[in-house]
Protein backbone atom coordinates (compact mmCIF):
# COMPACT_ATOMS: atom_id res chain seq x y z
CA UNK A 1 0.00 0.00 0.00
CA UNK A 2 3.01 2.48 1.00
CA UNK A 3 4.73 1.65 -2.40
CA UNK A 4 1.79 2.81 -4.14
CA UNK A 5 1.33 5.89 -2.72
CA UNK A 6 4.76 6.74 -3.47
CA UNK A 7 4.92 5.16 -7.34
CA UNK A 8 1.39 7.40 -7.45
CA UNK A 9 3.00 10.55 -5.70
CA UNK A 10 6.20 10.37 -8.08
CA UNK A 11 3.95 10.28 -11.25
CA UNK A 12 2.22 12.73 -10.40
CA UNK A 13 5.22 14.77 -9.40
CA UNK A 14 6.55 13.99 -13.13
CA UNK A 15 3.31 14.70 -14.59
CA UNK A 16 2.91 18.19 -13.40
CA UNK A 17 6.25 19.17 -13.63
CA UNK A 18 6.25 18.26 -17.47
CA UNK A 19 2.64 20.09 -17.59
CA UNK A 20 4.41 22.92 -16.17
CA UNK A 21 7.72 22.80 -18.59
CA UNK A 22 4.98 22.63 -21.45
CA UNK A 23 3.12 26.19 -19.83
CA UNK A 24 6.07 27.58 -19.57
CA UNK A 25 6.18 27.50 -23.70
CA UNK A 26 2.88 28.76 -23.90
CA UNK A 27 3.29 32.41 -23.79
CA UNK A 28 5.53 32.54 -26.76
CA UNK A 29 2.84 33.32 -29.10
CA UNK A 30 3.86 35.44 -32.35
CA UNK A 31 0.91 37.25 -34.57
CA UNK A 32 1.16 37.83 -38.06
CA UNK A 33 -0.44 40.26 -40.22
CA UNK A 34 0.19 38.84 -43.88
CA UNK A 35 -2.02 41.75 -45.64
CA UNK A 36 0.29 44.09 -43.36
CA UNK A 37 3.24 42.35 -45.11
CA UNK A 38 1.31 43.02 -48.43
CA UNK A 39 0.91 46.56 -48.24
CA UNK A 40 3.84 47.43 -46.31
CA UNK A 41 6.67 45.65 -47.83
CA UNK A 42 8.94 46.40 -51.01
CA UNK A 43 8.24 43.30 -52.79
CA UNK A 44 4.79 43.52 -51.88
CA UNK A 45 4.39 46.78 -53.26
CA UNK A 46 5.85 46.14 -56.26
CA UNK A 47 3.52 42.95 -56.23
CA UNK A 48 0.72 45.57 -56.01
CA UNK A 49 2.06 47.86 -58.79
CA UNK A 50 2.46 45.32 -61.35
CA UNK A 51 -1.25 44.37 -60.71
CA UNK A 52 -2.24 47.62 -60.96
CA UNK A 53 -0.30 48.53 -64.14
CA UNK A 54 -2.02 44.89 -65.69
CA UNK A 55 -5.20 45.97 -64.93
CA UNK A 56 -4.88 49.52 -66.13
CA UNK A 57 -3.53 48.20 -69.86
CA UNK A 58 -6.36 45.46 -70.25
CA UNK A 59 -9.14 48.11 -69.11
CA UNK A 60 -7.72 50.18 -71.27
CA UNK A 61 -7.72 48.17 -74.11
CA UNK A 62 -11.37 46.75 -73.22
CA UNK A 63 -12.23 50.42 -73.50
CA UNK A 64 -10.62 51.08 -77.22
CA UNK A 65 -12.31 47.99 -78.38
CA UNK A 66 -16.21 48.58 -76.40
CA UNK A 67 -15.46 52.31 -77.90
CA UNK A 68 -15.11 50.66 -81.24
CA UNK A 69 -18.34 48.46 -80.87
CA UNK A 70 -19.97 51.40 -80.41
CA UNK A 71 -18.91 53.82 -83.16
CA UNK A 72 -19.96 50.59 -85.24
CA UNK A 73 -23.97 51.14 -83.44
CA UNK A 74 -23.73 54.47 -84.20
CA UNK A 75 -23.23 53.84 -87.52
CA UNK A 76 -25.49 50.90 -88.23
CA UNK A 77 -28.33 53.05 -86.40
CA UNK A 78 -27.62 56.21 -89.10
CA UNK A 79 -27.58 54.11 -91.91
CA UNK A 80 -30.34 51.81 -91.26
CA UNK A 81 -32.84 53.68 -93.27
CA UNK A 82 -30.77 53.28 -96.18
CA UNK A 83 -29.84 49.71 -95.94
CA UNK A 84 -31.55 46.82 -97.52
CA UNK A 85 -33.19 44.34 -94.41
CA UNK A 86 -30.43 41.88 -95.42
CA UNK A 87 -27.56 44.23 -95.12
CA UNK A 88 -29.23 45.96 -91.78
CA UNK A 89 -29.39 42.31 -90.10
CA UNK A 90 -26.01 41.43 -91.11
CA UNK A 91 -24.45 44.36 -89.99
CA UNK A 92 -26.42 43.86 -86.61
CA UNK A 93 -25.05 40.40 -86.36
CA UNK A 94 -21.26 41.66 -86.76
CA UNK A 95 -22.23 44.34 -83.97
CA UNK A 96 -23.26 41.50 -82.23
CA UNK A 97 -20.38 38.95 -82.38
CA UNK A 98 -17.98 41.78 -81.35
CA UNK A 99 -19.97 42.19 -78.41
CA UNK A 100 -19.68 38.52 -77.69
CA UNK A 101 -16.28 38.76 -78.32
CA UNK A 102 -15.45 41.44 -76.22
CA UNK A 103 -17.15 39.24 -72.82
CA UNK A 104 -14.92 36.43 -74.09
CA UNK A 105 -11.83 38.63 -73.61
CA UNK A 106 -13.51 40.62 -70.58
CA UNK A 107 -13.78 36.87 -68.93
CA UNK A 108 -9.79 35.96 -70.20
CA UNK A 109 -8.54 38.95 -69.01
CA UNK A 110 -9.93 38.47 -65.46
CA UNK A 111 -8.96 35.48 -65.73
CA UNK A 112 -5.64 36.01 -66.14
CA UNK A 113 -5.51 39.10 -64.19
CA UNK A 114 -6.76 36.62 -61.25
CA UNK A 115 -3.79 34.03 -61.94
CA UNK A 116 -0.91 36.68 -61.66
CA UNK A 117 -2.23 38.02 -58.19
CA UNK A 118 -2.89 34.57 -56.58
CA UNK A 119 0.48 33.70 -58.45
CA UNK A 120 2.17 36.79 -56.98
CA UNK A 121 0.72 36.87 -53.49
CA UNK A 122 1.56 32.54 -52.70
CA UNK A 123 5.17 33.87 -54.09
CA UNK A 124 5.31 36.45 -51.15
CA UNK A 125 3.56 34.40 -48.40
CA UNK A 126 5.98 31.49 -49.38
CA UNK A 127 8.63 33.37 -48.64
CA UNK A 128 7.20 34.75 -45.58
CA UNK A 129 6.48 31.35 -44.21
CA UNK A 130 10.17 30.91 -44.53
CA UNK A 131 11.00 33.85 -42.67
CA UNK A 132 8.32 32.98 -40.05
CA UNK A 133 9.48 29.64 -39.91
CA UNK A 134 13.38 30.80 -39.18
CA UNK A 135 11.67 33.52 -36.58
CA UNK A 136 9.95 30.57 -35.15
CA UNK A 137 12.44 28.54 -34.82
CA UNK A 138 15.79 30.77 -33.88
CA UNK A 139 13.75 32.21 -31.27
CA UNK A 140 11.48 29.35 -29.40
CA UNK A 141 7.96 30.30 -30.58
CA UNK A 142 5.72 27.69 -30.02
CA UNK A 143 2.57 29.14 -31.92
CA UNK A 144 2.48 32.00 -34.72
CA UNK A 145 -0.48 32.43 -36.64
CA UNK A 146 -2.24 34.75 -38.60
CA UNK A 147 -4.06 37.68 -37.35
CA UNK A 148 -7.22 36.55 -39.81
CA UNK A 149 -9.10 35.10 -37.41
CA UNK A 150 -7.64 36.79 -33.99
CA UNK A 151 -10.50 38.89 -32.93
CA UNK A 152 -8.09 40.08 -30.19
CA UNK A 153 -4.19 39.56 -29.61
CA UNK A 154 -1.63 42.60 -27.34
CA UNK A 155 0.40 44.14 -29.86
CA UNK A 156 3.65 43.38 -28.16
CA UNK A 157 3.39 39.69 -29.87
CA UNK A 158 3.03 40.93 -33.33
CA UNK A 159 5.44 40.20 -35.41
CA UNK A 160 4.69 41.98 -38.52
CA UNK A 161 7.25 44.73 -38.49
CA UNK A 162 9.74 42.81 -37.90
CA UNK A 163 8.83 40.17 -40.79
CA UNK A 164 8.30 43.22 -42.87
CA UNK A 165 11.87 44.37 -42.21
CA UNK A 166 13.23 40.88 -42.77
CA UNK A 167 11.74 40.69 -45.80
CA UNK A 168 12.85 43.90 -47.23
CA UNK A 169 16.43 42.82 -46.42
CA UNK A 170 16.10 39.25 -47.90
CA UNK A 171 14.90 40.34 -50.94
CA UNK A 172 17.59 43.68 -51.15
CA UNK A 173 19.96 41.21 -50.62
CA UNK A 174 18.92 38.90 -53.56
CA UNK A 175 18.97 41.61 -55.91
CA UNK A 176 22.37 42.26 -55.18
Amino acid sequence: MRIRKIVFIAISFIFFSAAYSYSADVAKIGIVDFQRILENSSTGKSAQSEINEKGKNMEAELKVKGAAIEELQKKLERDALVMSKEMREEKGREVRIKINDIKVLQKRYLSEFRELENRLVMRIKKDVMGIVEEIGKKEGYLLIIEKAGVLYYPNTIDLTDKLIQLYNKKEADKKK
